[in-house]
């Protein structure tokens, strides 16, 4: 158990990044880290390199095992199964596949082309950018080990959820039609050597820190205002766990945000450490990267419009309902 506790907290909290970015900011910068100016700078040269650091061993790891897994063979395992077992299958693929929710838009072409139902296709799509593997890891380095296993079941309770109603409604007529027009290749994937996949995931990495860098350098900075610089009064008045509106509001605030879990993270870290609802932060986050505008653009050119609202009032609905839950039942977890 000892062991346990300090793996975790050298090698997720990185307490020794901690103490250095102390020194860096007290003896090299002259700041005094429990005051404004310097436990900003402090929070954020920490939490950037922090991010920078966990998430490119994450990708880079997930990558390379990804690499054994192509979309089609994915494909072809998930047409396995049906009813509930092909919805959970659908969520759980989604959470070892670490696609972000723009990239899942061609797999759900590709799915529902192949002829699985649009409720596998959709648990899919809910849970691939909401609660894959990197994503965890962080939650789990920045609160702890039961808020982030927590994260990752209702997240894919949510998916699995969605997908079953989703399917239940038979919506098959709102997909377009040119959906179930293209053909795919079957064929085997590519044996790749271990050279290609070391390639293949550091190049993940590259692709994938480029894709998210300046949305958590705006995150971090965020979060490094909140924790600073705005008063627990504020925060309190806005969004404090006595507002029966909280969720709410951070839910309908976070839907048309573009930004990336790795980005609010931080500042869910700074709103909870404010006295805000650990359920009204995670709602935040969960909304931010399961709707964000570019997916839904995108979602919204491959099915009408009726589909479309119903995947976003069911997908809002359970992030208020989970938001809740949290609120009332998050001590146990802290």
């Amino acid at each position: 158990m000892f062991i346990f506790s300090w793996l975790n907290d050298q090698l997720l909290r990185m307490e020794w990044l901690h103490y250095l970015v102390t020194l860096l900011v007290r003896d090299v910068f002259g700041l005094d880290v429990n005051k404004q100016v310097g436990g900003s700078i402090h929070f954020f040269i920490y939490d950037v390199s922090k991010i920078f650091i966990l998430l490119s061993v994450l990708i880079f790891t997930i990558s390379y095992i990804q690499s054994f897994f192509s979309p089609e063979r994915t494909r072809k395992a998930l047409g396995n199964f049906a009813g509930i077992k092909a919805n959970t299958m659908g969520a759980l693929f989604g959470t070892v596949t670490p696609f972000c929710s723009c990239s899942s838009i061609p797999l759900f072409i590709g799915f529902t082309n192949a002829g699985l139902p649009i409720g596998i296709t959709f648990s899919f799509l809910i849970s691939s950018p909401l609660v894959d593997l990197a994503s965890v890891i962080l939650i789990a380095s920045i609160f702890n080990w039961k808020i982030a296993i927590a994260y990752v079941l209702v997240g894919i309770f949510l998916a699995v959820i969605g997908g079953s109603i989703i399917n239940n409604l038979k919506l098959e007529k709102y997909v377009e039609p040119f959906v179930y027009e293209n053909k795919l290749i079957d064929a085997d994937p590519e044996e790749l050597t271990a050279r290609d996949r070391i390639v293949f995931a550091r190049e993940q990495v590259r692709d994938i820190v480029r894709k998210v860098w300046l949305f958590i350098l705006i995150g971090v900075g965020i979060g490094a205002a909140i924790h600073n610089w705005i008063p627990e009064s504020i925060i309190s008045a806005l969004l404090g766990q006595d507002k029966w509106y909280s969720v709410l509001l951070a839910t309908l605030v976070g839907v048309p945000m573009y930004a990336d879990i790795f980005g609010t993270l931080p500042i869910a870290e700074a709103l909870v450490a404010k006295g805000v609802g650990l359920g009204t932060a995670l709602s935040l986050m969960m909304a931010v990267t399961a709707l964000s505008v570019p997916s839904l653009i995108l979602l919204n050119q491959v099915v009408k419009v009726k589909l479309l609202a119903i995947f976003v009032g069911l997908v809002t609905l359970g992030i208020i309902i989970i938001g809740y839950t949290f609120n009332a039942f998050g001590h146990l977890l802290m």
